[in-house]
């Protein structure tokens, strides 16, 4: 079991953030077979692409950088906050020393994969960060960059949704909401997921929290640069890799009010704006409005302003409407 050492400073400290280049890593290792395997409508249309990335670039080295448990820093580096975006990721890793990556290679590097004379080779040599970072970079823009702006909307509605359960619950049921294995006792944070790695304390540094629509179960980074993180699965994953069971069926209500707003309906389990609705459910921004207005008129939904952004919820007279389709 590993336990977060937590305090009142702690809980003051802690943030909500991002990390494109964390998803990149989960995305390739999930296409390498090393991780939870993919939806298949996703595997089968991104397979061929990784595995021509694999024959054309120095994709196999960064690869060789994954051990089952974790991976180098440098290749994933800590996200400052929400608004990150791979081209900070990747002038990061560019930035790298390469006596630090080194360091990194030789702890992490030790599988089969790197022991590849090929890869070998690069790992060894004096630009393995630049070639690193650009196989990284090509992968970014040839298997993900697509998708990135309709996952991105994903995992920022979760941290709304996540604040608002702070607002009205507190962190002990914010936290706890993360995962099955999550537990909040008397001064700290226990997840049962993990072997045991025993207690960890915080500090005064807060925890960072990060949702992915990657990781297949719960991870944590421990150890400096990162701050001590949490990486868990955004809300929302499931309807997106079509896991049926885990969401309601909307036959009924896609009879009575049409398939779009039935989607927009349930997806609003969470506030979300009309720019988050339309990424997350690849719709256009005028589409969404105008849908989002019908149903507001209907007495389905009401809007409020949340700093910059109006945000719609579903009314009451919605929850039943929803409620009603499971």
């Amino acid at each position: 079991m590993l336990r977060f050492e937590v305090s009142v400073e702690d809980l003051l400290r802690s943030r909500f953030a991002l990390s494109p280049t964390m998803d990149l890593c989960f995305l390739l290792r999930s296409l390498a077979g090393q991780d939870r395997p993919l939806p298949r409508a996703w595997a089968t249309r991104l397979l061929p692409a990784f595995e021509r990335l694999r024959r054309e670039t120095e994709l196999d080295v960064v690869l060789a950088l994954h051990t089952p448990r974790s991976g180098p820093n440098f290749v994933a580096p800590p996200p400052r906050g929400l608004n990150q975006t791979w081209a900070d990721d990747l002038a990061t890793i560019r930035a790298t020393p390469l006596e630090a990556a080194r360091h990194e290679i030789a702890t992490n590097a030790t599988g089969p994969t790197a022991r590849d004379p090929r890869v070998r080779a690069v790992l060894d040599s004096p630009d393995a960060v630049a070639r690193i970072a650009e196989a990284m970079d090509r992968a970014w823009h040839e298997l993900l960059a697509a998708d990135w702006p309709q996952l991105r909307a994903i995992c920022e509605r979760d941290v709304v949704h996540r604040v608002g359960v702070i607002g009205e619950h507190g962190w002990v049921t914010a936290i706890e909401s993360l995962h099955p294995s999550i537990a909040w006792q008397t001064g700290g944070i226990e997840i049962g997921h993990f072997s045991d790695v025993g207690a960890v304390r915080l500090a005064g540094d807060g925890l960072l929290l990060i949702p992915s629509v990657f990781v297949a179960n719960i991870a944590a980074h421990l150890d400096d640069p990162w701050p001590r993180t949490l990486v868990y699965r955004a809300r929302g994953t499931a309807a997106l890799w079509g896991e049926q069971e885990s969401v309601p069926r909307p036959d009924a209500l896609t009879a009575l009010v049409g398939r779009a707003r039935a989607r927009l309906l349930l997806a609003l389990d969470a506030p979300a704006s009309t720019s988050h609705l339309a990424r997350s459910l690849a719709m256009t921004p005028g589409a969404v409005g105008d849908h989002l207005a019908i149903l507001r008129d209907a007495g389905l939904l009401v809007r409020g302003r949340s700093g910059r952004s109006v945000l719609y919820r579903r009314t009451p007279l919605g929850e039943a409407l929803v409620a009603g389709t499971g």
